[in-house]
């Protein structure tokens, strides 16, 4: 399910993993310019300038990057396209909990792999023959990293299977595995616009990778929707790539932010796993119930996430949000711990 999106007159929202900070300006004013011919007209149905620009931005070529409404809709197409096979397809046990869904939704056999007792991912774990691997790198809801070694390692171990990483919060800690689809033709690598660009309310994803994954991509998209990307979403995210300057500044803040938001919990007596990603995975001190505290907090106009679900009913997971707002969060946990 999506992460809450509430209500509430001083609402502290830490629950979505959405940027704490707008897009760039370039963006708002791509946004604004927009006008009344480019809307009555369907979009270029292939994206042919922003898919150029991601690539050229990427190191890659135009045909090894395909586009859609958002990381999701690229991700449903990739276990229809590439994961759709007689042995399972392997996730972690403890992973993005839209991967059993579309599994189960398109038929694709699969096979949840544990990870390591801190929450770690065991690549040896997935030398044994699959249908395919695909890894959220960094981790959700951990926030832990995979390094490119021990990427390189999985795609070699698996020349047979499509390797997908999930580089959702990427641009939070990590290198991207982007620069290793030269070498290894089974690695697709999945973004989205949505977090570290500021833009989840224009639904953007891709996925990039050699060109025959690509194109398996595109034949199943061309059976759903010719048009995925609208006139103003291609506009945008141009500008955003654009104006590097802004991005960068804003993942630098929401690291710091992060950095920040540990130590004030860790001072508090949580446990909190080491993050690369926009958020932290916590746990409260010893004899606090997590599922209780993230009513609490709720009461008080303060959301985060909460899974009721084994080896995490025991955490919160906590968006890194501006400051003011992982202030607010600190200053009222003593008081319900």
């Amino acid at each position: 399910m999506p992460g809450e999106q509430p209500r509430h007159q001083r609402l502290v929202k830490l629950n979505t993993n959405e940027s704490p900070w707008p897009p760039s300006p370039a963006v708002l004013e791509a946004v604004r310019g927009t006008d009344g011919d480019m809307l009555r007209r369907y979009p270029d149905p292939e994206s042919t300038a922003l898919r150029q620009a991601l690539a050229d931005y990427h190191g890659l070529q135009a045909e090894q990057v395909f586009l859609g409404n958002g990381s999701d809709e690229v991700l449903a197409h990739v276990f229809q396209a590439l994961l759709l096979h007689e042995q399972p397809v392997l996730f972690p046990d403890v992973s993005y909990s839209f991967y059993p869904v579309w599994c189960e939704l398109y038929g694709v056999k699969y096979q949840q792999l544990p990870l390591r007792p801190d929450f770690s991912i065991d690549p040896a774990l997935y030398r044994v023959p699959n249908g395919g691997i695909i890894l959220p790198n960094p981790n959700a809801p951990t926030g832990l990293l995979l390094n490119l070694q021990q990427i390189g390692e999985l795609l070699r171990a698996n020349p047979d299977s499509v390797v997908v990483i999930d580089e959702a919060y990427i641009d939070f800690g990590g290198e991207s595995a982007v620069g290793l689809i030269a070498e290894h033709d089974n690695l697709l690598v999945v973004h989205t616009l949505s977090k570290s660009r500021s833009l989840a309310g224009l639904r953007v994803g891709m996925a990039m990778g050699q060109a025959h994954l690509i194109e398996a991509l595109q034949r199943v998209k061309n059976s759903f929707n010719s048009y995925p990307l609208d006139a103003i979403a291609q506009r945008a995210v141009l500008a955003s790539l654009a104006d590097e300057a802004w991005f960068r500044e804003c993942c630098r803040r929401v690291i710091d932010s992060r950095e920040r938001l540990s130590r004030g919990l860790q001072a508090l007596d949580f446990e909190v796993l080491p993050s690369a990603a926009n958020f932290v995975l916590a746990g409260p001190p010893a004899g606090t119930d997590a599922g209780a505290l993230f009513q609490a907090l709720r009461e008080q106009g303060i959301v985060v996430r909460y899974f009721d679900k084994p080896r995490l009913s025991g955490y919160l997971r906590i968006t890194v949000g501006t400051d003011a707002d992982c202030d607010a969060l600190l200053a009222a946990l003593p008081a319900l711990l």
